[in-house]
C-alpha cells in the first residue's frame, strides 16, 4: 500500500532513543502545559481536602509512548503503511455537585496529544469539554450527557463534534447491570464538507459483576445511522463489544487487566466511485490494557497492545495496525 503521508524510514532502534530524539522545541512546550495542569491539579486536590461539603473535584495527568504500525487517520479513511514512535500526553479535571438528595450534575475537560517523531503532520491534540446531568429514579437511574470535541492535526483545525445522550440504567439483580441510551452527534472535518454527518444511535449495555469491581464482564450493542453530506458516505451500522475486568494482586498492589474486542459491520447505502459498488466494512478491534499501582496512592504504570483490522473493498481502507505503549499516570 502506497504511504499517503509521505515517506518515513523504518528503525529497529529502541522506543526510548526515538523519544529522546523529538523536535524539542514540541517537548519542552508540552511538558510545560503539563508542568502548568500539575500545579493546578495539586490546588484543586489540596482545597478538596479541605472542604467537607461542596463540589467534588477529580484530577489525572499521564505521559507515555508507544509505537505505532501504521500511521492512519481513520476519520479521513487514510493509512501510510509506515511506523513511527510518539510521545503520549494526557490531562483531565472534573467537577460534580449534588443538586439534591436524588439528582447530581457533572462537569469535565480532557486534553489529549500524539507527538510523532516523523509524521509530524498526524501530530493530534484533541480538547473535550463535557457535562452530565443524572437522577436517581428509585429502581433506576436517569441520566443526560453532553460533549463537545475539538481535534487538531499539526496545530491544524480537523475534527469538531457535538453529542447528546440521554440514558436510562440500573441493576437487574444484585449481579446484573443494565445500560440503554440513544445518541445524537454532529460531527464537522474542516476542508471536507463532503464528510460532515449526523448519526443516530441506538445502544445497549449488559454488565455481570462476577465479584463487584474485582471481576466484571461487558456485552454491549450498538445500531448507527450516519447520514453524511455525499451520499457514497451515508451508512448504517450493527456493534458488538466485549470487555473484561479482573482484578489481581501483584506484588501486594491491586493491579487492573482489561480485556476488550469490538466489531463493527458498516453497510453503505449508495455506489463508491472509485469501486464502482456500494462500500462494505468489517472492522475488529482487540485491546489489552495491564495498570498497576506504583509510588503510593492515586500512582499507576499502564501497559497497552491493540490491533485493529479493517476490511474493506475500499482498498485505503483496508489495513491492519498494531499500537503498543506503555504511560505513568496519577490522579486524585
Amino acid at each position: 500500500m502506497h504511504s499517503n503521508f509521505g515517506h518515513a524510514p523504518r528503525s529497529t532502534h529502541a522506543i526510548f532513543h526515538r523519544l529522546c530524539s523529538l523536535s524539542s522545541h514540541r517537548y519542552l512546550l508540552a511538558l510545560g502545559l503539563l508542568a502548568v495542569y500539575l500545579n493546578c491539579a495539586q490546588a484543586l486536590a489540596q482545597d478538596e481536602k479541605n472542604k467537607t461539603n461542596g463540589p467534588k473535584f477529580s484530577a489525572d495527568i499521564a505521559v507515555g509512548a508507544e509505537y505505532d504500525s501504521n500511521i492512519a487517520v481513520e476519520e479521513v479513511d487514510r493509512s501510510s503503511s509506515e511506523t513511527d514512535y510518539a510521545l503520549t500526553l494526557s490531562a483531565g479535571l472534573g467537577v460534580q455537585q449534588k443538586l439534591n438528595d436524588s439528582a447530581k450534575i457533572g462537569f469535565s475537560y480532557d486534553f489529549n496529544q500524539n507527538i510523532y517523531q516523523n509524521f509530524s503532520q498526524v501530530d493530534r491534540q484533541t480538547h473535550i469539554l463535557g457535562g452530565n446531568l443524572s437522577k436517581d429514579l428509585g429502581k433506576a437511574d436517569a441520566g443526560l450527557s453532553l460533549f463537545y470535541i475539538n481535534s487538531r492535526l499539526d496545530g491544524k483545525p480537523f475534527l469538531e463534534l457535538s453529542r447528546i445522550s440521554p440514558s436510562v440504567s440500573g441493576f437487574l439483580s444484585k449481579k446484573w447491570f443494565a445500560r440503554g441510551a440513544y445518541v445524537y452527534s454532529d460531527k464537522t472535518i474542516e476542508d471536507r464538507p463532503e464528510r460532515d454527518a449526523i448519526s443516530n444511535a441506538a445502544e445497549a449495555d449488559i454488565y455481570y459483576f462476577r465479584r463487584g469491581l474485582r471481576s466484571y464482564l461487558n456485552i454491549g450493542y450498538r445500531f448507527r445511522d450516519e447520514d453524511a453530506n455525499s451520499d457514497p458516505l451515508d451508512y448504517t451500522a450493527h456493534s458488538l463489544k466485549l470487555r473484561y475486568i479482573q482484578r489481581v494482586e501483584v506484588f501486594s498492589k491491586l493491579a487492573k487487566l482489561e480485556l476488550a474486542w469490538r466489531y463493527e459491520d458498516r453497510d453503505y447505502q449508495s455506489d463508491t466511485a472509485s469501486i464502482s459498488e456500494e462500500r462494505a466494512d468489517q472492522r475488529h478491534r482487540w485491546r489489552l490494557d495491564f495498570e498497576i499501582p506504583v509510588l503510593g496512592q492515586g500512582s499507576a504504570i499502564q501497559f497497552y497492545y491493540g490491533y485493529s483490522d479493517y476490511d474493506s473493498n475500499l482498498p485505503q481502507s483496508d489495513y491492519n495496525q498494531a499500537i503498543t505503549g506503555t504511560r505513568f499516570v496519577h490522579r486524585w
